[in-house]
């Protein structure tokens, strides 16, 4: 409850920071034509002005409750809790085992009749970082719910065209526990670089010769998922090997809050039947 109430009191100064950080953009852009200073901001200007000579690259930007989410990944390992819907086949299960072998330091529980506010909540004691949900329909993965803890954002991802690690052609790779290289290809909008924050922070930093790459490549806001192992073979040759699982997600809906939040704000949702005359592509 306690860090709820400081959640929403640094919200609620969101608004005065950015009058503020509007107000020492005007002085900079002042000073340096050699302009004087707006009559309105003439009385507070010794106080802004000792702040802007205080200041950095890093804090002379207004810094928002999203920025925030995930200002200290990195500084420790993320901790992730996997799960599923209730009642899961046979084939999500193994699914889950795939996924929880996937992510490092992830703790994969059994869902029971637990409801999802009574789960987010265990997750929070336990100091998760993530809550990861997997989804079916008829015994096929479909959906996929990655929530950041404690305060979110949740995001909403559509599965299709799953295959498993013993389905892959030729036999998977061994599964390797070192912490995985990241690449998020084609990521350029300000939702995409929002969506790989989401899925980057579910894994720790790798180290530098770490040989297990994991890819999110985004092609028309479909983002294809591989897990790979390399091998250097001589001076300009690499050997590559798909350790799997493989899939296709789609994202769909990007909640601020966490899932048990069901009123909390949408920052993206997917609309695919509106402006169809032209194609636009949100990641």
């Amino acid at each position: 409850t306690r860090l709820r109430r400081e959640y929403l009191y640094r919200k609620s100064l969101e608004g005065r920071a950015k009058v503020s950080y509007e107000h020492k953009r005007t002085i900079r852009e002042a000073l340096a034509a050699g302009k004087p200073i707006p009559t309105e901001i003439r009385a507070t200007y010794d106080r802004l002005k000792a702040q802007i000579d205080a200041e950095d690259d890093r804090t002379k930007e207004v810094h928002s409750r999203v920025d925030d989410e995930y200002g200290d990944a990195g500084l420790e390992d993320p901790r992730v809790c996997v799960t599923t819907s209730r009642d899961p086949s046979s084939r999500l299960k193994q699914f889950v085992k795939e996924i929880k072998l996937l992510i490092p330091n992830s703790t994969r529980i059994n869902r029971g009749n637990n409801r999802v506010d009574e789960l987010v909540a265990s997750c929070r004691d336990a100091h998760f970082t993530d809550l990861v949900v997997v989804q079916e329909t008829r015994g096929e993965p479909d959906g996929l719910v990655i929530s950041h803890l404690p305060y979110g954002p949740t995001a909403f991802f559509s599965l299709s065209n799953t295959v498993m690690r013993h389905d892959i052609e030729g036999g998977a790779a061994p599964m390797s526990e070192a912490y995985p290289h990241i690449i998020l290809n084609n990521f350029n909008s300000n939702i995409g670089r929002r969506i790989g924050n989401v899925l980057k922070c579910l894994f720790p930093v790798p180290k530098a010769d770490s040989k297990r790459v994991i890819t999110f490549s985004n092609t028309d806001d479909f983002l294809s998922f591989r897990h790979h192992i390399y091998e250097k073979q001589g001076k300009d040759k690499i050997l590559l090997d798909e350790v799997g699982p493989r899939f296709e997600m789609r994202l769909f809906q990007l909640r601020l809050g966490t899932l048990d939040q069901k009123d909390a704000q949408n920052e993206y949702v997917l609309r695919p039947y509106q402006n169809t005359a032209t194609k636009k592509n949100d990641l």
